[in-house]
């Protein structure tokens, strides 16, 4: 008692009172020092016992292993009189614990050279060191061994069985034995269910859970990871309640789990009510809780109290700096992030990533490619992820020499065969203008997904190359596995309006429904809109706007004005005018376009006139901004700018080429 509680005054005068050796009480100083970690003073203890029997060997020698003094431990070993089947199957478990497996297996061998039989525990640790190995036929043989010995109905050996095959990844042998057990424990069971969970079918490790006829806080845990982990949140939730319900109780996975999965749902009255029993058991400290806590505030916009929790954890390791810094990204806090984040102790890809996404959120591209730029002087290795990021930055600016580097490091890196960062090339080649790079990159990729194939089909588009889009989304059609999505035949429609092919592209979205199966929403139906009025089609295309099922987008009625402007109609133009400011006061784009129609007609009272009534509603005119690089240094202007540099050359030579045109 005094020895379990540490004691040291009380298990001194104990042993006055002994006055001289007690084989027990010695033996019982042993495992104490051992277990504290005193080395020195359990082997001080056994070299002077005058007498010791098989239990002062093997607690020694055990021991010993489970410090990691290998080599000590196999000297005693060797010198141990009492040869007995629990000396040398400690011996095999501590060996497997240091993880030398082939050395375990040997001593194995050599028990049958000395006649010991092995009992079930000696098999238990062998298979799992045959595990450790990945040696299926040793395995096999193990098993043939434990039966021949008379132990294939144990318990525990077919639990060990069970659980080498499925390390192994042989899920029929796992699955057999399992279901030739004569008899299963809470142990089986978990192991069979975490086998189902691992292969990502839920819906029968959901059967396997309910079938149990006992269950403890592993598999209770272990089901409600998976089901977090796997995006099955609310049934996450279900089950954590139904655990708390019937009187389990949550250990720190459990509840790292459901606050995980209530942050994907953004539940924060329900993830308060978890802080406030993780608060009530004393467990807000410990990182992996913390961090989750700190996650879900973060998703659930209250950064305030994600920071709260942050602060108050003692020992923070590289994954809960991650998540403060990520929340804060998360949430536009730009400021707070980058000022956590440079106090990382110590960091790693995904700190950078984090802040690289962040910028990308507020679309700073600048300065999420110049975080990039301090990853590489860094000596971080980008991962997939980083580079899809930058990728996007680049595109975004967009910034062909920046996305050039990109693609070199991703090159060097070996990344250029992912799928990932191969339709962020796609899509940053065509936004910079470099179709035919774009092409060549799509053209190499092994493996294409619906996203990549709309990245090129709407690359081609934007860039002028309609007809090639078109052929390309019909070579996807008939060639490709992939069936056309809402976004791909955003791109096709966007394809016909841009090259006046609008009898082609109503065919495209008569079919959405009917032939693809895909209702077309808002954005298709604008892009209609745009096609109809490109083409002159005007009182068609306010007709398609009244016949919409939706209320029409801002963006449908700006292009049937802008189509007004185009074909010089005035009097639609006035009406769609009304329409449009009318469902944004404060926006001036309507006015404006109406503006320049009555500019193209040469109505220049009317233009007068317009132009007051946006001053008289008090709206502010949003400039139109441009931007270009040139021998990597972006340049911004703006309309009748004169604040660049080399503004006076700039107008200078736009005058020469008003003149010449």
């Amino acid at each position: 008692m005094y020895l379990d509680s540490r004691k040291s005054l009380e298990i001194d005068q104990m042993l006055k009172e002994f006055d001289g050796f007690n084989l027990v009480v010695h033996n019982c100083l042993i495992n104490s020092y051992l277990e504290w970690g005193n080395v020195s003073e359990a082997r001080k203890v056994f070299d002077e016992m005058p007498e010791r029997n098989a239990v002062s060997w093997t607690s020694f020698v055990s021991g010993l292993l489970k410090h990691g003094n290998v080599d000590e431990a196999m000297s005693y070993f060797g010198r141990n009189p009492f040869s007995d089947v629990f000396s040398w199957t400690a011996t095999i478990n501590g060996l497997v614990q240091n993880r030398l497996s082939f050395e375990a297996m040997r001593l194995y061998k050599k028990m049958a050279v000395y006649g010991i039989m092995p009992n079930d525990v000696t098999f238990t640790c062998i298979l799992r060191a045959c595990g450790e190995l990945g040696d299926f036929e040793l395995g096999k043989s193990v098993m043939g061994s434990s039966i021949k010995v008379g132990f294939e109905d144990n318990l525990s050996i077919s639990n060990s069985l069970v659980t080498f095959f499925l390390r192994l990844g042989e899920i029929d042998f796992a699955r057999r034995t399992f279901d030739q057990m004569k008899e299963k424990n809470v142990i089986s069971w978990t192991a069979i269910l975490d086998m189902y969970v691992e292969m990502g079918d839920l819906e029968e490790a959901h059967r396997i859970f309910e079938e149990m006829p006992e269950r403890n806080e592993v598999s209770w845990s272990a089901i409600i990871a998976r089901f977090s982990q796997s995006g099955n949140v609310e049934e996450a939730v279900k089950l954590f309640q139904q655990m708390v319900k019937d009187r389990f109780k949550p250990n720190v996975s459990c509840y790292s789990s459901v606050i995980s999965a209530l942050a994907s749902l953004e539940a924060l009255p329900g993830g308060r009510t978890i802080h406030a029993r993780v608060l009530k058991i004393g467990m807000e400290r410990n990182v992996f809780v913390g961090t989750s806590l700190v996650d879900l505030y973060c998703k659930c916009k209250s950064t305030k109290d994600g920071r709260v929790v942050f602060d108050s954890i003692p020992e923070k390791n590289v994954v809960c700096w991650n998540s403060i810094v990520s929340g804060y990204s998360l949430n536009g806090q730009l400021g707070e992030a980058k000022e956590l984040f440079n106090r990382i102790p110590k960091r790693n890809n995904i700190s950078w990533n984090s802040l690289i996404a962040g910028y990308l959120g507020i679309e700073n591209f600048s300065n999420a490619l110049e975080v990039f730029d301090g990853m590489i002087l860094s000596g971080e290795q980008p991962n997939k992820s980083t580079f899809s990021s930058v990728l996007r930055a680049c595109a975004s600016l967009p910034s062909l020499e920046k996305g050039k580097y990109a693609h070199a490091k991703a090159l060097k890196l070996g990344f250029q065969h992912d799928i990932f960062v191969g339709t962020a090339l796609v899509d940053m080649y065509a936004k910079s203008g470099s179709v035919e790079s774009s092409k060549t990159i799509f053209n190499r990729m092994a493996t294409k997904n619906e996203v990549v194939w709309t990245a090129m089909i709407q690359g081609l588009a934007e860039n002028g190359f309609a007809e090639e889009s078109l052929s390309l989304f019909e070579e996807m059609e008939h060639a490709s596995s992939v069936a056309p999505n809402g976004l791909i035949l955003l791109s096709v429609l966007f394809a016909c309006s841009h090259c006046g092919l609008v009898d082609r592209g109503l065919k495209y979205f008569n079919s959405m429904e009917k032939v693809y199966g895909i209702m077309p929403n808002e954005r298709h139906y604008t892009c209609v809109v745009d096609m109809l009025a490109r083409s002159g089609r005007l009182r068609e295309a306010e007709k398609f706007i009244t016949d919409m099922p939706y209320e029409p987008e801002a963006n449908a009625l700006a292009a049937l004005l802008n189509g007004c402007k185009i074909y010089g109609d005035e009097i639609l133009a006035e009406r769609i005018a009304e329409k449009l400011t009318g469902r944004a006061e404060t926006k001036t784009g309507g006015y404006v376009l109406l503006s320049n129609v009555y500019a193209s007609g040469g109505k220049w009272g009317d233009v007068l006139s317009t132009r007051n009534m946006i001053n008289q509603k008090g709206m502010k005119r949003s400039g139109g901004c441009s931007r270009i690089e040139v021998r990597n240094e972006e340049h911004l202007f703006y309309s009748q700018d004169e604040t660049h540099s080399q503004s006076k050359e700039i107008y200078w030579v736009l005058q020469l080429i008003n003149s010449e045109i």
